[in-house]
C-alpha cells in the first residue's frame, strides 16, 4: 500500500483516537487526534506500525490535535522510535500542545525523541 505524496488515509478511527497518514516531501506524517491511554494504546501502536509498513524511511508524529497521552501512549512512541532507529530511519514529533509538551518534559522524552514546534520545522530537520 504505497501512498502518493499528498494523499491522506486513515488507519485508526475509534471513539477517542484517530490516526491518519500523509506523505509530504517523501516523509510519512502520522496525524494523531484525540486521546491515547491504556484503553487504546494497542490500537495506536497498530495504526503507527501499519503506516510504517511501506513508508519506513522517515516519520513525523504530528500531535497537534492530541489532547491527552498516558504512559502507555509514551511507551508506544518509544517503541516506534526504536523500531525506526533500528532501520536507520529518522523520527520526530511535532506540534505538541502545552499539556503534551509538559508530559514529554516531565518524562524526559524531549531529551530522547526530537521534538519540533511545527510540522514544517520537523520536515526541515528530517530533510537534512
Amino acid at each position: 500500500m504505497t501512498q502518493e505524496s499528498g494523499a491522506t488515509w486513515t488507519v485508526a478511527d475509534t471513539k477517542n483516537l484517530t490516526v491518519q497518514g500523509e506523505i509530504k516531501g517523501g516523509v510519512l506524517i502520522a496525524n494523531t487526534a484525540g486521546r491515547v491511554d491504556g484503553a487504546n494504546a494497542r490500537e495506536f501502536q497498530d495504526a503507527l506500525e501499519t503506516l510504517l509498513k511501506d513508508n519506513a524511511n522517515a516519520m513525523i508524529l504530528d500531535l497537534e490535535n492530541l489532547s491527552y497521552i498516558s504512559s502507555a501512549g509514551l511507551r508506544v512512541i518509544l517503541l516506534i522510535s526504536k523500531q525506526l532507529q533500528g532501520k536507520g530511519a529518522k523520527f520526530g514529533v511535532c506540534s505538541l500542545s502545552s499539556a503534551i509538551s509538559e508530559v514529554f518534559q516531565i518524562s524526559g522524552f524531549d531529551k530522547i525523541i526530537p521534538t519540533h514546534a511545527a510540522q514544517s520545522d520537523a520536515l526541515s530537520a528530517i530533510a537534512r
